[in-house]
Order: C-alpha cells, then sequence, then structure tokens
C-alpha cells in the first residue's frame, strides 16, 4: 500500500538561482522526461511545506486547472486532518495566497512566462502533472505508474525551512534545512531511501553537486 510522501531537493545553502538559470532547471526535468507537462506558473505567498496534492495551491493548481489570472489560496477545509494551528507547516496549516500566471502544454513557453512573473518579489512555483512513467529511469524508481506523482520547482522571495525527516504528525522538532530555489515532488512507493537517480542529476547540474535531500509523509 505505502503512504504518500513529499520529497524535496535543494542547494545546501538557501540561494535563489538567477532566473534564466531557473528557467533552464525547469525546462531540463522535462527535456529529460523526468516530469510530464501541462504545467502552471503560479506567483504570490506560497508555502514549501504545503502537501503538492492535497488542498495547497499547487494542488489546485494541478488538479483543477484554473484560468490565468484566477486567485487561489489554501483549502484547509478538511476536517479528518485536523491541525495544530500553533504549529508551523507540515506539522500545522498552510496559508498561501496566489495567482495563476500561466500555462501550458510545450515547456518551453515556460520561459517567456517566467521573464514576465515577479522573480523574486514573490515566491513562484512551476507545477508539473506528474513524473513521466515512460521513462524507464522513472518507472524502476517508483514502481508503478501513478498520475498523482505531482513535481513542483520552487522560486521563494524568502529563505523558508523544511524538515529533513519528519511525518505531518510528528512533534514539531528534529533537523530542518533552509530553502529558496527547491524541487519538490510526490511519491508514495520508490526502490529505496534518497533522492531519486533520475531527479537528483538534473538538479545537481542547475544548483550545484552539494543536494540536500529529505522527505515529510503522512
Amino acid at each position: 500500500m505505502g503512504i504518500w510522501a513529499d520529497a524535496f531537493l535543494a542547494p545546501e545553502l538557501p540561494t535563489l538561482l538567477p532566473r534564466e538559470d531557473f528557467g533552464r532547471l525547469v525546462v531540463d526535468l522535462a527535456r529529460e522526461r523526468v516530469v510530464r507537462p501541462p504545467w502552471v506558473l503560479v506567483a504570490g505567498r506560497l508555502c514549501v511545506n504545503a502537501s503538492l496534492n492535497w488542498g495547497s495551491v499547487s494542488g489546485q493548481a494541478r488538479w483543477d486547472k484554473p484560468a490565468p489570472g484566477t486567485e487561489l489560496r489554501t483549502d484547509d477545509d478538511m476536517p479528518e486532518e485536523p491541525r495544530d494551528y500553533d504549529a508551523p507547516p507540515p506539522w500545522g496549516a498552510s496559508d498561501e495566497r496566489a495567482r495563476v500566471l500561466a500555462h501550458g502544454e510545450a515547456v518551453l513557453d515556460v520561459l517567456p512566462a517566467l521573464r514576465e512573473a515577479p522573480y523574486g518579489e514573490e515566491d513562484l512555483g512551476v507545477v508539473f502533472d506528474q513524473l513521466d512513467f515512460g521513462n524507464r529511469g522513472v518507472i524502476e524508481h517508483f514502481w508503478s505508474e501513478d498520475e498523482r506523482t505531482t513535481l513542483a520547482c520552487f522560486a521563494l522571495a524568502r529563505a523558508q525551512v523544511r524538515p529533513l525527516s519528519s511525518s505531518d504528525s510528528a512533534e514539531t522538532s528534529g533537523p530542518v534545512h533552509p530553502v529558496r530555489t527547491c524541487v519538490v515532488h510526490t511519491f508514495k512507493l520508490s526502490t529505496g531511501e534518497g533522492a531519486s537517480p533520475v531527479i537528483a542529476p538534473v538538479v545537481r547540474r542547475h544548483v550545484g553537486p552539494d543536494l540536500v535531500i529529505g522527505e515529510t509523509w503522512g
């Protein structure tokens, strides 16, 4: 069965890639068949710890396919998953407010959209529908195809912290890592711990060799 996890990959230092380099990272993830378009670009106040699939701005952008200009905010109306509102995400509730800037099927179309985006001024996220299970490396690492395996690339206006290893329902303690440029993906099953051997090389090429990797689950 397995449980859902959100894994992240980020550089050792909480640096923001230059706009052009971030765009190349996004494009290469699609060109090398790590992810499968369509993509959605959102901007505003994002939470890098919000679940990619469930209730977050990223999840709404991925599943609802809202038109450019649509305002989104975190949907925390999930009574089966009570949150401690005094705790930081992912243990507490996220509070996101963002808008859809653009979406598309062709990955190169993300580049002009990024040039017009408020890069470095607001949090940005490029959300891909799913990992590309037509890639043999992806299917071997994640075992079976699942359309819910969303991936998002974040460029945050200010550093946020992600737990290195924690359940969403755990105590709010343990090591965390500050991030600004960050790649996050969902998964339910994988061949083992650590970063995917398909995703990590692409991210390293753009952010540097010293990746920090972690995950939350629950």
